[in-house]
């Protein structure tokens, strides 16, 4: 697993599935391996703006070696281009979060409009993944709460499905370690990570400067820190908010353009899940022993992650 090339893939987007009540039907891009059975899932949330178009560098290693990729596209992408004052912008952390959710609830739609694809797959596999607010969304399923501006839990939306998360370049803990009127502008701003109790792999940058946190890098590590269920963190050194590239291969937004980054980052997390929701193969384990400290550093919990 996760070794050499893979086998090849077929994408097909985009997938559209019915949303009603949504303004805009839930466009989805799938992606897996042409050959294989009992394939498990994986569940991804793009960062706010963004598309499911995008995070070929990830997609890609994660389809060739096994999953099944589903990528909705958010109401904040833009390419959707959501008109100002829109009453659906005022909680995007909610809408993604039920676009992940519906996705799950309709694998069944999705897998059948790839060609090949149906029957060869294991509804009961599934793990959730996301970039930057993606990986707000993705922990939502993992047991993330965001609190409102009293401090009180909002709605609990884990999901028993996603079995196991990965969550990238994710933002920290809110108060007093947000940028001053963060909290006005982007109220959603503030997790609470009490209740993640998912097996969780975390992924950050060491060179990662928010404009959102006074905190400076070390805020991304928050989702590992506090959350009872991260069980790894995975720095990746002189990484910025794309970790190298992962948003897509030459990617304008990418500020620290490194395959050799993008490559370990695309392989241990790919290792992660797939030790996680396949127990018996032993990916991450050989993953983590042949990880380039002058790469990557790694910080484990207990280094399992067949709880899930």
């Amino acid at each position: 697993m996760v070794q050499g090339p893979g086998r090849p893939v077929v994408s097909v987007a985009p997938v559209t599935l019915p949303a009603p009540g949504r303004g805009v039907d839930l466009e989805v891009r799938v992606s897996a391996p042409v050959t294989g059975t009992d394939l498990p899932v994986v569940a991804f949330s793009h960062g706010f703006g963004s598309s499911a178009r995008a995070y070929g560098p990830l997609v890609d290693v994660w389809a060739a070696h096994g999953f099944v990729v589903v990528q909705p596209t958010h109401l904040d992408s833009r390419t959707l281009g959501l008109p100002p004052g829109d009453p659906r912008a005022d909680r995007p952390w909610r809408t993604r979060a039920e676009d992940l959710r519906r996705v799950l609830d309709d694998l069944g739609t999705l897998t059948a409009a790839v060609p090949g694809l149906e029957g060869r797959v294991d509804p009961a596999r599934v793990g959730v993944a996301g970039h930057s607010f993606g990986g707000q969304t993705a922990g939502l399923l993992l047991g993330l709460r965001v609190l409102d501006p009293d401090g009180e839990p909002g709605p609990d939306l884990t999901d028993a499905r996603a079995r196991v998360g990965v969550l990238l370049a994710t933002a920290g803990r809110g108060g007093d370690a947000l940028a001053p009127g963060m909290i006005e502008r982007m109220p959603w701003l503030n997790p609470d990570f009490e209740e993640l109790r998912t097996p969780t792999l975390v992924v950050v940058g060491d060179a990662d400067h928010s404009p959102l946190t006074v905190r400076g890098p070390d805020w991304m590590t928050d989702p590992y820190r506090l959350a009872p269920g991260a069980t790894d963190l995975l720095t990746v050194l002189g990484g910025e908010h794309s970790l190298g590239g992962i948003a897509g291969y030459e990617a304008a937004e990418t500020t620290d353009e490194d395959p050799a980054r993008v490559a370990v980052v695309a392989r241990a997390t790919g290792a992660y899940l797939r030790s996680a929701l396949v127990p018996e193969d032993d990916a991450w384990p050989r993953v983590r022993a042949a990880l380039d400290p002058s790469v990557v550093r790694l910080e484990s919990r207990d280094g399992a992650v067949g709880r899930a």
